[in-house]
């Protein structure tokens, strides 16, 4: 592998959502089947969202959602599995750390199921305290259904 063909890049509307949906097909179980509508959507509404590539070809990608001063949170850090253990994975985390968005924030989590040891190479630590989840937020009676029960909730 020639590391002068490879770029990080920062460009959202560079990456291209089917090689990125067969990356984390391949590379993530956590991500297995995510539709391109979803993961455009997870992108228009993440900062900052890096890309791997070698050519014309999708390597790594990393996304985050932070309120730019308190807190921020890393998501699907994934490298193809041919261009694993060299270095690409660490270089992708530092890149996403690195961006104004983040540089700043007071702490940065990220959820990982079996890569705590490379995570801890970079810096992060075991978080020991509570962390819970709701899921299917959307299905849940007491939220408003719509944008009319929504603003009426909100007193307007």
């Amino acid at each position: 592998m020639n590391e002068s063909q490879i770029q990080f890049s920062d460009r959202k509307s560079e990456i291209d959502l089917h090689q990125l949906q067969e990356l984390l097909n391949l590379s993530a179980f956590w991500a297995k089947g995510r539709s391109i509508e979803d993961l455009g959507i997870a992108i228009a509404n993440s900062e900052p969202v890096i890309s791997v590539c070698l050519g014309d070809r999708l390597i790594g990608f990393a996304r985050a959602t932070s309120d730019g001063i308190y807190r921020a949170t890393i998501w699907d850090v994934v490298i193809h599995p041919e261009y694993q253990s060299n270095g690409l994975g660490s270089n992708l985390v530092k890149t996403v750390l690195s961006h104004p968005r983040i540089r700043w924030v007071e702490r940065v989590y990220l959820m990982t199921t079996h890569q705590q040891g490379f995570y801890e190479k970079i810096g992060f630590q075991p978080n020991t305290t509570t962390t819970m989840v709701l899921y299917n937020l959307a299905n849940l009676a007491f939220l408003p259904a719509t944008e009319d029960q929504l603003q009426e909730s909100l007193g307007g």
